[in-house]
């Protein structure tokens, strides 16, 4: 039982429906759910039962997180995105059925030297120009070929990663050129993957999906436009609503300040209103005077500065506020890009970083 009413509602129903937007808007491929991160934040157990009926397979970070996709008794295709480092973990993706992906030396010779169960489909990560994992360009024939002659491989996926795909950027058209001309040239793969979710949206990137070209969809299955060159937020529904209740009131006089530091001081007569959220439980600690919020219908702003439990709107000419009254820190109607952007930061910062504390609940 919770008796603080602070919660995240998750909604399967609007992870399914972006699901199938990101479908019907890719036009062909195959659809890859990312999970990793629990789920986005959401909880992994319902994106995985949200997304299964509507995917061809899904990502994980790391093992254990891919372990934890398996818990929840998905059986199809499910990629590890950074891969194994060692022959144990190699020997229980092969028990599990999973495909880790290579992107450097050691991967490949622990893949070469293991003794598994039975061969592994891998995906083969080039280094197009985001410059944190994957092979280069001149490395990549002969890491493909060694794949190919390993009989611990089953198959392969190359594939990379874009850098800059939610803005306009020059580095776009170049990373697709080169893996267009890398994938046309190179043999012995079976299926490719560059788009990530803001990918699917930027004209710069995106390009008619074959039958075996896999996109990689994240934060719009969650129902969050990734993308600064594509609107496309009304099409979509956030899947996370984070709320908190109304736990005091306060009349404030004018020149009267609020929280730590006196950051905010009321211009005019105020009521003030105290909600159990605070950056224990993910809200971000440097969100800005002025951050959106909403209760009773009707938009509010930020107050103060946020302290652990706690933060404060101004609730002024709000008509019948009271204790308990939900807010909705983001949400349907609290887009989480603003709250991100009066923090500095990312809606991915702001859906995965919902601490543990704040239970999911199911609606």
């Amino acid at each position: 039982m919770h008796y603080r009413q602070t919660r995240a509602e998750i909604s399967p129903a609007a992870i399914a429906h972006n699901a199938k937007w990101v479908r019907k808007t890719m036009a062909g491929g195959k659809l890859l759910g990312v999970v990793k991160a629990d789920g986005y934040g959401n909880g992994v157990e319902p994106a995985v039962k949200a997304l299964e009926p509507h995917v061809d397979g899904m990502a994980a970070g790391f093992m254990e997180e891919a372990l934890a996709v398996r818990e929840c008794g998905y059986k199809g295709p499910l990629v590890i995105l950074e891969g194994c480092f060692s022959s144990s973990e190699l020997r229980v993706c092969a028990e599990n059925n999973l495909s880790p992906v290579v992107h450097c030396e050691q991967q490949l010779q622990e893949i070469e030297a293991g003794a598994l169960s039975k061969p592994l489909w891998v995906w083969l990560k080039v280094d197009t120009g985001m410059h944190r994992l994957g092979w280069s360009e001149e490395q990549a024939l002969q890491a493909l070929q060694r794949l190919n002659a390993s009989n611990n491989v089953a198959g392969v996926t190359l594939m990379s990663h874009l850098a800059n795909a939610d803005a306009n950027h020059r580095l776009n058209a170049e990373q697709k050129q080169q893996f267009c001309q890398l994938s046309d040239t190179l043999k012995g793969f079976q299926a490719r993957s560059l788009h990530n979710s803001a990918g699917l949206l930027n004209p710069d990137t995106r390009w008619p999906l074959q039958e075996n070209d896999w996109a990689r969809a994240g934060l719009l299955l969650y129902g969050v436009n990734p993308s600064s060159v594509t609107e496309v937020q009304p099409e979509l529904k956030p899947s996370m609503r984070l709320v908190a209740p109304v736990i005091a009131l306060h009349q404030l006089e004018k020149g009267e300040s609020v929280g730590y530091g006196s950051a905010w001081s009321a211009e005019r007569p105020t009521v003030i209103a105290t909600v159990a959220m605070g950056y224990a439980d993910g809200y971000p600690r440097q969100a800005k005077n002025g951050t959106p919020a909403m209760i009773r219908g009707k938009r509010v702003t930020l107050a103060g500065r946020v302290s652990m439990d706690m933060l404060t709107i101004d609730v002024t000419g709000i008509e019948g506020v009271q204790l308990g009254d939900d807010v909705e820190l983001w949400g349907p109607n609290v887009d989480v890009r603003q709250v991100a952007a009066c923090a500095d930061t990312i809606s991915w910062h702001l859906l995965t970083g919902v601490s543990g504390r704040v239970p999911r609940v199911v609606v």
